[in-house]
């Protein structure tokens, strides 16, 4: 599965965050990862059971216990003002419960940072499968935990994907469930 340019709108208007998503499948799971961030020369590696590398050094996940002290980082779909389930009910509750809430428009990237540490977390709704398969096998292979919204196993064809360093999923999940 390719994503050549993750955060088109970004790239569009010139803001300088975007990314190029690569991801080999094994009976519709992520087997091998790659995430390119050109404008800061960071590529994202994994292979399943082989860890997650940052420009060819092993990354781990943040040490965060807490949302209260967590950066997360969410996304929200091109037609946000159309449908009732649209992610304002997440962002408004994450917003007044963690220490940083961003919003980047790449959630290839979004998801490589929480698996490097620089953010604690990551959801998003109508994500699609190239947006998703490298990175979050990035995440696990780091470290980290990805889910659906109920805490079970990642579809990357389904509509909805949390993922964080591992400590705050739990408390994370509950957020959602609100």
């Amino acid at each position: 599965i390719i994503d050549p340019l993750d955060g088109t709108v970004n790239n569009s208007q010139r803001y300088p965050l975007f990314s190029v998503s690569i991801s080999r499948l094994n009976k519709g799971r992520p087997v091998v990862g790659v995430v390119y961030e050109p404008n800061r020369d960071e590529l994202f590696v994994a292979e399943k059971g082989g860890g997650a590398l940052l420009n060819d050094k092993p990354i781990r996940p943040s040490k965060t216990k807490d949302v209260y002290s967590s950066m997360i980082a969410t996304g929200f779909a091109y037609n946000v003002a159309d449908v009732d389930r649209n992610n304002m009910n997440h962002f408004s509750r994450f917003i007044k419960k963690c220490h940083a809430l961003r919003r980047d428009g790449v959630a290839s990237t979004d998801l490589c940072y929480t698996a490097c540490g620089r953010y604690d977390g990551f959801w998003e709704l109508f994500l699609r499968p190239w947006d998703i398969a490298a990175a979050s096998l990035i995440v696990e292979e780091a470290g980290g935990r990805v889910s659906s919204f109920n805490g079970g196993p990642l579809d990357i064809f389904g509509d909805e994907i949390l993922a964080s360093n591992g400590m705050i999923h739990e408390e994370m999940l509950g957020i959602l469930k609100e």
